[in-house]
């Protein structure tokens, strides 16, 4: 399985930008694909994740701010990000796997599919 992250860029503290992740399997057949991101020196954080049912997930930091969503037809999912601040700026990874169950969507190390990262970029 290969990903393909997608989207990011330099915005204005406040402002959208949606990142996409492309995968090179149907995305029905994956059972999670998740965001994470990682800020210079920090570990690397949960964002979203998305499950096979269409089911979501967010980390608290995000919720009301960040929405996931899959589109299996073109196997791509989606991170759209409204009201960006400064502390959202970090490198975004889409990852993915098969067989994670669900009270494990935070581990990074549960998820056996990543993507390159890319860039998100928020100025004050």
């Amino acid at each position: 399985v290969q990903l393909q992250a997608s989207g990011g860029g330099t915005v204005q503290a406040g402002g959208p930008l949606r990142l996409s992740c492309v995968a090179s399997v149907r995305t029905s057949g994956l059972r999670s694909v998740a965001w994470f991101r990682q800020a210079p020196g920090k570990e690397r954080d949960i964002v979203a994740a998305v499950w096979y049912s269409g089911a979501t997930d967010y980390a608290d930091s995000v919720k009301g701010r960040f929405t996931i969503s899959r589109d299996n037809s073109k196997n791509t999912v989606y991170l759209q990000m409204n009201s960006l601040k400064p502390e959202d700026t970090a490198v975004y990874y889409c990852a993915a796997d098969r067989n994670i169950i669900r009270s494990s969507w935070r581990r990074a190390d549960q998820y056996d599919y990543w993507g390159q990262g890319t860039l998100v970029t928020v100025s004050s």
